[in-house]
This record gives C-alpha cells, sequence and structure tokens, in this order.
C-alpha cells in the first residue's frame, strides 16, 4: 500500500509540474514557433479545454472514466490541452491575450485546475492531491509575474509620457 500511495504522490506531482512548469516553459522558449499559430485556439477555448481535461485525467480512476491504460492514456492529451492553454500568454500567435487578459486568464486557471486535486484530498487521498495543488503553485507564481511585469510597463510608459523632453 505504501508503494502505491507514493506512485500516486509522484504521478499527481509530476502531471502538476508538466502543466505549470514544462510546458510553459517550452512554450515560452520556442513562443516564435510558426506552428504555434497553426494549432492556436481562442483563450475561451483553451482554459475550458485544460480544465475538463485536467479533471478527466486526475478525477478519472475515482469516478470511473479512467481510459484503458489509465495515464499512458491520459497524460497525452492533458499535455497537448496544455499546450493550448499556454499559447494565449505565452506565445505569439494571433490568439495572444493582451496585458489584462493574461493576467484575468491565468489568475481564473489556478483555482479553476485545483479543484480536481481538492476533489482527490475529499476522497481520502490526502497527499496525492496536496501533491497536485503543490504542483501548481507554479501558475500562480506566473500569474503573479505576468500582473507585475504588466504593471511596471504601465508605470514605465505613464512617466516617459509625463517627463519632459530635452
Amino acid at each position: 500500500m505504501e508503494h502505491s500511495a507514493h506512485g500516486s504522490v509522484t504521478a499527481m506531482a509530476w502531471s502538476a509540474l508538466l502543466v505549470a512548469v514544462v510546458v510553459p516553459a517550452a512554450v515560452r522558449c520556442l513562443r516564435r514557433s510558426p506552428l504555434w499559430e497553426r494549432i492556436s485556439v481562442p483563450a475561451g477555448v483553451a482554459l475550458p479545454l485544460l480544465v475538463l481535461t485536467h479533471a478527466w485525467a486526475v478525477l478519472g480512476d475515482l469516478v470511473g472514466l479512467a481510459p484503458p491504460g489509465g495515464a499512458r492514456a491520459t497524460e497525452p492529451v492533458l499535455l497537448g490541452a496544455a499546450v493550448l492553454f499556454w499559447l494565449p500568454a505565452v506565445a505569439r500567435t494571433r490568439h495572444r491575450l493582451d496585458d489584462p487578459g493574461r493576467c484575468l486568464y491565468l489568475f481564473l486557471a489556478a483555482p479553476l485546475l485545483d479543484l480536481p486535486a481538492v476533489a482527490v484530498v475529499a476522497a481520502g487521498r490526502t497527499a496525492a492531491g496536496l501533491a497536485m495543488i503543490a504542483g501548481m503553485l507554479p501558475l500562480g507564481v506566473a500569474a503573479a509575474a505576468v500582473t507585475w511585469s504588466w504593471v511596471n510597463r504601465e508605470e514605465r510608459e505613464a512617466l516617459a509620457d509625463t517627463v519632459p523632453g530635452p
């Protein structure tokens, strides 16, 4: 029992880190790739797609919706949804959000993606649920960083507009 519980905790943490760290880092590194323009979708599609895919991947076994193959089947779908989710926030595509949109998008996503982990905790798998929540924390950090960057840029622009030229 101890080994399977540890595997579940590790799997939950790894899945969360893929969505919240690995995928956005990869998209950011390749943010000018022409592939992103071809596969990007509007934020209003990408966010619900990730939220629902994530809920299915996390809760599938608890509610009897897990496909044969378990994580081997759900993880690739979750990774694809995560890529589509991060494109409007990070990549240079026609669906890129402006600064206020990116802030709202990321801050809205964070609690929505934690809800399945809360259900895992409520189902008695406390360590696995908390591992998922902890693994998703970088999403909140990204939202805060986007907000900080936006506020600083707005402040610089406002100061540049008020400073008399030479």
